[in-house]
């Protein structure tokens, strides 16, 4: 009867193996910050630059590489509703597209003037490039 009981046990982990992909999917976004050296945040004060073709986005960067504020280079570059220097004020997480919400929370946090950026990140809305401006 011993036997049985544990084989029942060995069972139980089975089910909750299962049950922890999804826990394994919330380590590896932890991981991710971690990686980076950032602590875990719940909300980010993002900004970004959308462009529908890659060729455009990828002028943006140059230019904000080249030493451009990322706020006038949005201003002239994004093509959405943010032309406020490209400000999407706080974000919790959640609340943004997959691909655009791990390149913010994988940022650190950096000014207009000496923005630390994204490489492009496509979305279903184009292309993006992102800065963030704080984390909390």
């Amino acid at each position: 009867m011993g036997k049985k009981q544990s084989g029942s046990a060995e069972k139980k982990p089975a089910e909750k193996k299962g049950g922890n992909t999804k826990n394994v999917d919330k380590g590896d976004q932890s991981e991710g910050k971690g990686k980076g050296g950032l602590k875990a945040a719940t909300a980010v004060n993002v900004r970004h630059i959308l462009c529908e073709k890659h060729s455009k986005a990828t002028e943006a960067l140059q230019k904000i590489q080249e030493g451009q504020r990322f706020d006038k280079v949005a201003q002239e570059y994004s093509e959405d509703k943010a032309k406020a220097g490209g400000s999407l004020g706080w974000m919790v997480r959640g609340s943004m597209v997959g691909a655009f919400q791990d390149a913010a929370f994988a940022l650190t946090p950096s000014t207009v003037d000496k923005p630390i950026l994204s490489p492009l990140v496509k979305t279903n809305f184009g292309y993006h490039v992102i800065m963030v401006e704080g984390r909390r």
